[in-house]
């Protein structure tokens, strides 16, 4: 495992954690989290020597960290700009008065589903990504 990387590549979690509060709109989310995933895929291909999956996977849970706690700490803010989250929330079988509770409890599962898309991105990039020379 290689922390260092995990938690530098986790900055563009905490980037669009304050992003989608209010700037960018859920409509085109997907497009920054598939650029941000194919080039987190490539650096960890890139600069890990195993445990390519390990990695990708363990970038996205510490993205849920941030992005779970900054959309419960901005609240009010993101959900004026994310209607469908309300609406979610209010159609949660379990918590459907408590949205904030809803997404501490969701965060970390859509994080571990992203882990796997991330995960599998690094797998995949470690294959076709030609491996740094080794130092002499």
């Amino acid at each position: 495992m290689n922390w260092k990387i995990v938690f530098q590549l986790s900055a563009f979690g905490l980037i669009m954690a304050f992003g989608t509060i209010s700037l960018i709109p859920e409509n085109i989310e997907f497009v920054f989290w598939l650029v941000i995933f194919a080039f987190c895929a490539y650096v960890i291909a890139k600069t890990c020597s195993s445990k390519y999956f390990l990695n990708g996977l363990c970038v996205s849970l510490v993205n849920s960290i941030w992005i779970t706690g900054l959309h419960i700490l901005f609240y009010s803010s993101y959900i004026a700009h994310h209607p469908a989250i309300v609406k979610m929330s209010e159609q949660h079988p379990l918590l459907p008065g408590h949205p904030r509770l809803a997404m501490l409890i969701m965060g970390p599962l859509f994080g571990a589903a992203s882990g796997v898309i991330l995960g599998l991105f690094a797998f995949i990039a470690s294959r076709l990504v030609p491996k740094k020379p080794a130092a002499l």
